[in-house]
């Protein structure tokens, strides 16, 4: 791989005639449909099979259409508008979350970036088009996605749905700041920001090898930003009734519903993208099948991969528990943001020392350097910390224990007594009275005056 910026030879794309462009974009369209189809009753299955249950088992052979059926049956129910909503947002809101959800497709590569295959004799690449800014163009239209879950919670003019839009909105900002330092990574490493030129450099290594950490940051942030158990926030049942999509019904619903999982088989496709090279065939087969790599057979390799990703979304809810929101905040602002941004200056240093012609020796030592510094300093910090939570304790454990110091009621630990709380005196002592019993002396009866004299 060239040390220099990768030359991006964008010239195979915008020479298509329309109705080829309006071919590939109904298939992308179709690939996203299907896929939802597929994931929403392959996570019923999985999370039934993981739970020791049936699932579905009615709709098609062995309920293969149950999704099928979900989405006639909400297209078909009642069409509410809450009275108190403001309408043309409410109704405004499901179209703002789902289209942008559909547009990320058209910059994922299902194939090399030449004109190996022929559609109806018309040589092609098997991608929609691309630019050299395509992955900012990728977290531009991410970034859309979050207004349509905030509208939804304001027009509602509920208190469950406005907390969920609020929670969302909050999420996403601090889940995105990590994801966009995952992506520099990327673009460091590969030169490029167009999708096509970043799976070409990866005809040797993929970058999950080169890069783990920002592959480890992006599947942690991908969760986040698709409101995916555990970080599933905005639609806690346990405390917002469902959400930002409390009062909403029918297709406003299944919109929100169908941008989930759209956008779980966007950032998959773009996790395989950036990660784990794409179209290319994994190693084994590459290395004995020379035309793994050429024809149709990208778009199978592709297709795998993203199906395990999603089989990742669904072993993650079924095996998770939600998270409360402060570690969510907790996750996002203190642990993934200062690695992912300290691992960005880790790349542009090894970057900057290849350009300048240093040998591998001498970038591991500074490499290496620099990581026991940052260890040394993260160690002494450490230290400091631990000494004044240690003070802390001793001392909330000499005034008494605070069961909501955290902001979060919690149990004493064994030895701790929780503070007296403090009471109302009574205005004047009470009596306690007893009904249906024979010793009743308080409630006046003649059986409780005998009772009492004897």
């Amino acid at each position: 791989m060239s040390p220099y910026l990768a030359a991006e030879d964008l010239s195979m794309f915008g020479r298509d005639p329309w109705w080829l462009v309006v071919i590939k974009a109904v298939f992308c369209f179709a690939f996203l449909m299907v896929t939802v189809l597929f994931s929403i009753v392959w996570e019923r299955k999985v999370v039934a099979w993981m739970q020791l249950r049936i699932g579905p088992n009615r709709h098609g052979p062995w309920g293969m259409l149950q999704s099928l059926a979900d989405g006639v049956k909400l297209m078909l129910k009642e069409d509410l508008i809450v009275k108190r909503a403001d309408k043309a947002v409410y109704v405004l809101a499901p179209i703002v979350a789902a289209i942008p959800a559909f547009m990320a497709i058209a910059v994922i590569p299902f194939g090399p970036a030449d004109n190996e295959i022929s559609i109806f004799g018309h040589r092609t690449t098997m991608q929609l088009t691309d630019l050299p800014i395509a992955m900012l163009y990728i977290l531009a239209v991410a970034s859309v996605g979050i207004y349509g879950i905030v509208l939804a919670g304001w027009s509602s003019g509920s208190t469950y749905p406005l907390l969920g839009g609020l929670r969302s909105c909050a999420q996403m900002i601090s889940y995105e700041i990590a994801m966009g330092a995952a992506f520099a990574s990327v673009f460091l490493y590969s030169g490029s920001m167009s999708t096509s030129t970043i799976v070409a450099q990866q005809h040797d290594r993929w970058y999950i090898l080169l890069l783990p950490v920002s592959f480890i940051l992006y599947i942690v942030t991908m969760v986040g930003e698709t409101n995916r158990a555990p970080f599933d926030m905005p639609e806690s049942e346990g405390d917002l009734v469902g959400g930002f999509n409390t009062e909403y019904s029918s297709i406003k619903f299944a919109m929100f519903m169908l941008a989930e999982y759209v956008n779980m088989v966007t950032v998959s496709a773009v996790s395989t993208t950036l990660f784990l090279g794409g179209w290319r065939a994994p190693w084994p087969i590459s290395t004995f099948w020379e035309g793994a790599n050429h024809g149709w057979w990208p778009l199978l390799w592709f297709v795998i991969k993203v199906q395990l990703l999603l089989f990742f979304f669904i072993w993650l809810r079924g095996t998770l528990p939600r998270v409360r929101y402060d570690q969510l905040m907790k996750l996002g602002w203190k642990v993934l943001i200062p690695v992912s941004v300290t691992w960005l200056m880790l790349v542009a240093t090894v970057r900057a020392l290849r350009n300048e012609h240093y040998d591998f020796a001498d970038i591991a030592l500074y490499v290496g350097g620099g990581v026991l510094a940052l260890l040394l300093i993260s160690f002494i910090a450490d230290m400091f910390r631990e000494k004044a939570r240690t003070a802390e304790q001793s001392a909330a454990e000499q005034a008494g224990f605070d069961p909501m110091a955290g902001g979060f009621p919690v149990p004493p630990l064994p030895g701790q007594e929780p503070l007296p709380v403090p009471r109302r005196r009574p205005r004047r002592e009470r009596e306690l009275i007893v009904s249906g019993g024979a010793d009743t002396v308080s409630d006046g009866s003649s059986d409780g005056k005998e009772a009492s004299d004897g």
